[in-house]
């Protein structure tokens, strides 16, 4: 089931966005607010956030903002009423994937929609070379020096975010929720434990502990 966040403060606008991208393999949470937008993200993980730049109390883009700067690497499109280029390279500087300018047709969007989600499921890189690692997130096969490495499935999931966010910070709050489904009645001990386990699996590998905030897989190593 993929799941689709939509910020827009335009009821019947977001009411028809959310008919038109819903099915029975997608849902589609909605909020009408900046306020609301981020009570709701906290609150769990989607595949893709569809934001509008124009809000009542502030912008998509602040919040685009805080989830790049917290590690967050979930697929962006954002919605803006205003073509003008300016507005549109601040977007994607942000690290915004895509953009669609209003009025838009529900055709676009969707197809837009269905372009950033294949994307997301193809994953950055199923094989990772990080020398003496070798990790193969198509046949869950991972090396170290040439030699196998038997990892969970938890450990799986928390190896591919930390080497496909390398470099990036990433705040223990999202690693409970995407390595957990949603991260609810998960104790945040069973993070220490994983990161722990993988460490000791992964001999030298450079994941550091950012205290206060979460962990990293340092770039350039």
């Amino acid at each position: 089931m993929k799941r689709i966040f939509l910020l827009e403060d335009d009821e019947a606008l977001r009411r028809g966005v959310a008919m038109a991208l819903e099915g029975p393999e997608r849902r589609v949470e909605q909020a009408g607010s900046l306020r609301q937008g981020e009570k709701r993200l906290e609150e769990g993980w989607f595949d893709l956030l569809i934001l509008d730049v124009g809000l009542p109390d502030g912008s998509g883009l602040e919040l685009l903002r805080r989830l790049r700067r917290a590690g967050d690497r979930t697929p962006v499109i954002l919605l803006t009423a205003n073509d003008l280029e300016t507005d549109v390279v601040a977007g994607l500087e942000l690290g915004a994937d895509d953009y669609v300018t209003k009025p838009f047709s529900l055709a676009v969007l969707r197809a837009r929609v269905n372009s950033q989600l294949r994307r997301e499921g193809d994953g950055q890189s199923l094989v990772v070379e990080l020398p003496p690692f070798r990790f193969d997130f198509g046949s869950m096969a991972f090396t170290r020096a040439g030699r196998g490495v038997e990892l969970s499935k938890t450990e799986q999931r928390l190896l591919k975010l930390l080497v496909d966010n390398r470099g990036q910070v990433l705040r223990r709050e999202l690693l409970l929720e995407r390595v957990w489904d949603g991260g609810d009645f998960v104790d945040e001990n069973a993070l220490s434990v994983a990161v722990r386990r993988l460490r000791a699996k992964l001999e030298d590998a450079p994941i550091r502990t950012v205290y206060g905030l979460g962990y990293t897989w340092e770039a350039g190593t």
